[in-house]
């Protein structure tokens, strides 16, 4: 594993040795470590929520009315829900 040395306030060092004295983590390295786990998954789910959008702005307009959007989307679900293929 590599090392990487920081310099941080010590309001949030000191936040870090907190969190590690809880007994949830072994040391300061693994608050950090966890810190940054999370942000990699948070930007994943953005970047997948972006896709998303674009693949949806990239579609158009449907001719559907809502109410055919939501009959199709709950059909759609219950189709899952029972295990079908839709």
């Amino acid at each position: 594993m590599a090392t990487i040395t920081i310099s941080l306030p010590d309001a949030m060092k000191d936040w870090i040795e907190a969190q590690a004295a809880t007994g949830r983590f072994g040391n300061s390295s693994d608050v950090v470590l966890d810190l940054i786990r999370r942000e990699q998954i948070r930007s994943e789910k953005i970047a997948a929520m972006n896709r998303m959008v674009e693949e949806g702005l990239a579609s158009g307009i449907s001719d559907l009315t809502v109410e055919e959007v939501l009959e199709e989307a709950r059909r759609k679900a219950l189709a899952r829900a029972s295990g079908a293929s839709v």
